[in-house]
Protein backbone atom coordinates (compact mmCIF):
# COMPACT_ATOMS: atom_id res chain seq x y z
CA UNK A 1 0.00 0.00 0.00
CA UNK A 2 1.23 3.48 -0.86
CA UNK A 3 0.84 6.09 1.85
CA UNK A 4 0.05 9.70 1.08
CA UNK A 5 2.35 12.46 2.27
CA UNK A 6 2.34 13.77 5.81
CA UNK A 7 1.26 17.17 4.45
CA UNK A 8 -1.82 15.65 2.81
CA UNK A 9 -2.67 13.59 5.91
CA UNK A 10 -2.44 16.75 7.97
CA UNK A 11 -5.12 18.37 5.83
CA UNK A 12 -7.61 15.49 5.97
CA UNK A 13 -10.66 15.91 8.17
CA UNK A 14 -10.97 13.62 11.20
CA UNK A 15 -13.49 11.40 9.37
CA UNK A 16 -11.28 11.21 6.27
CA UNK A 17 -8.23 10.40 8.37
CA UNK A 18 -10.05 7.69 10.31
CA UNK A 19 -11.22 6.11 7.06
CA UNK A 20 -7.74 6.44 5.56
CA UNK A 21 -6.17 4.65 8.54
CA UNK A 22 -8.78 1.89 8.41
CA UNK A 23 -8.25 1.35 4.68
CA UNK A 24 -4.48 1.26 5.13
CA UNK A 25 -4.87 -1.34 7.86
CA UNK A 26 -7.10 -3.47 5.64
CA UNK A 27 -4.70 -3.07 2.74
CA UNK A 28 -1.73 -4.10 4.89
CA UNK A 29 -3.59 -7.18 6.06
CA UNK A 30 -4.46 -8.11 2.49
CA UNK A 31 -0.81 -7.70 1.49
CA UNK A 32 0.23 -10.15 4.22
CA UNK A 33 -2.31 -12.58 2.77
CA UNK A 34 -0.87 -11.97 -0.72
CA UNK A 35 -4.28 -10.82 -1.98
CA UNK A 36 -2.85 -8.22 -4.30
CA UNK A 37 -5.99 -8.23 -6.45
CA UNK A 38 -7.94 -6.85 -3.47
CA UNK A 39 -5.09 -4.57 -2.41
CA UNK A 40 -5.41 -2.75 -5.73
CA UNK A 41 -9.09 -2.06 -5.04
CA UNK A 42 -8.35 -0.76 -1.54
CA UNK A 43 -5.51 1.40 -2.90
CA UNK A 44 -7.91 2.89 -5.46
CA UNK A 45 -10.29 3.79 -2.62
CA UNK A 46 -7.43 5.41 -0.69
CA UNK A 47 -6.47 7.41 -3.79
CA UNK A 48 -10.04 8.72 -4.07
CA UNK A 49 -10.25 9.44 -0.36
CA UNK A 50 -7.16 11.64 -0.28
CA UNK A 51 -8.14 13.83 -3.27
CA UNK A 52 -9.79 16.52 -1.07
CA UNK A 53 -6.62 16.71 1.03
CA UNK A 54 -4.50 17.10 -2.10
CA UNK A 55 -6.75 19.91 -3.30
CA UNK A 56 -6.48 21.63 0.09
CA UNK A 57 -2.70 21.38 -0.11
CA UNK A 58 -2.70 22.86 -3.62
CA UNK A 59 -4.93 25.73 -2.49
CA UNK A 60 -2.64 26.36 0.46
CA UNK A 61 0.29 26.58 -1.96
CA UNK A 62 -1.60 28.94 -4.26
CA UNK A 63 -2.49 31.17 -1.29
CA UNK A 64 1.17 31.22 -0.22
CA UNK A 65 2.18 32.14 -3.79
CA UNK A 66 -0.36 35.00 -3.82
CA UNK A 67 0.94 36.30 -0.50
CA UNK A 68 4.53 36.14 -1.78
CA UNK A 69 3.54 37.99 -4.95
CA UNK A 70 1.75 40.71 -2.95
CA UNK A 71 4.77 41.08 -0.66
CA UNK A 72 7.18 41.43 -3.59
CA UNK A 73 4.93 43.97 -5.31
CA UNK A 74 4.66 46.01 -2.12
CA UNK A 75 8.44 45.84 -1.65
CA UNK A 76 9.04 47.03 -5.24
CA UNK A 77 6.50 49.82 -4.77
CA UNK A 78 8.20 50.96 -1.56
CA UNK A 79 11.63 50.92 -3.26
CA UNK A 80 10.28 52.90 -6.20
CA UNK A 81 8.68 55.46 -3.88
CA UNK A 82 11.96 55.76 -1.94
CA UNK A 83 13.85 56.37 -5.19
CA UNK A 84 11.31 58.98 -6.29
CA UNK A 85 11.56 60.73 -2.93
CA UNK A 86 15.35 60.73 -3.18
CA UNK A 87 15.15 62.26 -6.67
CA UNK A 88 12.75 64.96 -5.51
CA UNK A 89 15.05 65.83 -2.61
CA UNK A 90 17.99 66.14 -5.01
CA UNK A 91 16.10 68.71 -7.09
Amino acid sequence: MRHCSVQVRGLLTRDELDRYNALMEVGSYLETQKRYDLVAIVQAEVDLLIQPGIERLKEKGRARDRMTQEYLEEKRRAEWEAQMSALEEDD
